[in-house]
């Protein structure tokens, strides 16, 4: 596929220099000569990426960024800034720009910021045709998220959810581990068959053997007739075994047969029956460390973990709550028959500076509280607990008191910061530091050279 790039400036000898550059590494480039120009082009062809002048007669860089986003939100765009201040910038980011560069750009740093929004613009593509085959789109699956986090998850249903091998989700309360587990199941050739789920955590050891595995009259007292279990019930389909890792370990063996032989003995029964289901699990423990402690059988967690995924929290992909926000406030509308328009700059500013513990669940949970308590149709922060508010009302006292404030580090000290951070992480192996970053190998390159990183081990 060739990488279509459209850049925006007013200045024709830049606009000749990075045609010159982007060519010479594969791309097809166009250009415009304004804003009105470059959205004339969008009108009539499509780019996966463009490169936007900040500072420019008529209608400026900022204006032209918005009215692009209005009609393709999803299209990466590159802000060129002359004059390289971190306000600008900040504020570029923030009215939604992918990235940003300063003017005149370095040309190994250019091709990195355009091959990484050449990336998310692909894996936004794979997204979207994920989502046409998990049920067109539906809503329902609320898979949310723009971000590298989640953007890996949705490639992994892509590649994994076709297959019949086993799942294990891991992840944190709360952080949709469910719905990771729905559209796995949309995504297989199973789709249009059972679906059934088990919390593994609800019951107790003997009911819980009996729900999975069934029984026959006269198992046990009160056995009045034959009962399926939900492997039965799942047949042709799909088992989630939420909280896998509750199940107490005298279970874990009965499990471990159904796995290996795909048969099971429903309490009472003289032979063994059939069963023909694709297993995923979901877990908010560290398996591995159970293992370690005897909680949890290794054979099993090996026959499990055929392929694994991690459900990131949500203080790992931040980006996307504008995203969750706009999605829930749909849903929790139509729930509670109460509509609001919007929410303002400080709501959403609370929510981005709080670090979740709760996930993805506490989010809805607070903004439904949001929803049903505003007076308003555009919810404030006035509507938000208290410990949303407190980070803020802190930063508050200190500046009233006089007090100084730690100092904020510029946007290169935390990226070098977080660079030494990953590499030190992954032994000084690059493509592992990549791709944890959500970065190409490329890009990783020039980011080492550029903070003096390249002879690092």
């Amino acid at each position: 596929m060739i990488k279509r790039l459209l850049v925006i400036d007013d200045e024709p000898g830049h606009r000749l220099m990075v045609r010159a550059v982007m060519e010479d590494a594969g791309w097809k480039v166009f250009e415009a000569g304004s804003g009105e120009e470059g959205l004339s082009f969008l009108g009539t062809d499509s780019v996966h990426v463009v490169l936007l002048d900040m500072r420019m007669p008529g209608m400026d860089g900022k204006e032209t960024l918005a009215r692009i986003h209005e009609i393709y939100p999803e299209l990466p765009v590159i802000m060129l800034t002359a004059y390289g201040t971190v306000g600008s910038a900040v504020e570029a980011m923030k009215k939604g720009a992918f990235d940003y560069l300063s003017k005149p750009a370095d040309n190994d740093e250019l091709t990195a910021v355009l091959e990484k929004g050449w990336e998310y613009s692909l894996l936004l593509a794979e997204n979207q045709n994920l989502r046409r085959k998990l049920g067109q789109g539906d809503p329902s699956l609320n898979i949310v998220g723009g971000s590298p986090a989640m953007l890996r998850v949705l490639d992994f249903i892509r590649q994994a959810g076709p297959s019949e091998a086993t799942v294990l989700i891991m992840g944190e309360s709360g952080t949709g581990k469910e719905l990771i587990a729905e559209a796995l199941h949309e995504a297989s050739v199973r789709q249009g068959k059972p679906l059934v789920k088990v919390n593994c955590a609800a019951l107790p050891g003997n009911l819980l053997e009996s729900e999975l595995f069934g029984y026959v009259k006269g198992a046990f007292t009160g056995a009045v007739k034959d009962k399926p279990g939900r492997f039965q019930l799942a047949r042709g389909g799909t088992l989630f075994l939420d909280e896998i890792g509750e199940m107490p370990v005298e279970l874990q063996a009965k499990l471990l047969r159904a796995l290996q032989e795909r048969v099971i003995e429903p309490l009472g029964a003289i032979k063994p029956v059939e069963v023909d289901v694709r297993i995923i699990a979901a877990t908010n423990r560290d398996l591995r460390k159970a293992v370690e402690g005897g909680e949890f059988r290794e054979d099993l967690f090996f026959r499990l973990n055929v392929l694994e995924v991690i459900s990131p929290p949500l203080r790992e992909h931040i980006d996307d709550i504008p995203l969750l926000v706009s999605r829930l406030m749909d849903k929790l509308s139509r729930k509670n028959r109460k509509e609001v328009r919007s929410v303002s700059p400080e709501f959403l500013d609370a929510l981005i500076a709080y670090s979740w513990p709760g996930n993805v669940r506490e989010l809805e949970n607070v903004l439904e509280r949001a929803l049903i308590l505003s007076r308003s149709d555009i919810l404030g922060p006035e509507s938000l607990p208290a410990q949303l508010l407190e980070g803020s009302s802190k930063r508050e006292t200190q500046a009233h008191s006089g007090a100084l404030l730690p100092a904020v580090p510029s946007f290169d000290e935390a990226e070098r910061d977080t660079l030494l951070k990953a590499l030190d992480a992954h032994g000084g192996h690059r493509e592992k530091t990549a791709d944890a970053l959500g970065i190409s190998r490329r890009t990783l390159q020039y980011k080492l050279k550029k903070f003096g990183l390249t002879k690092r081990n």
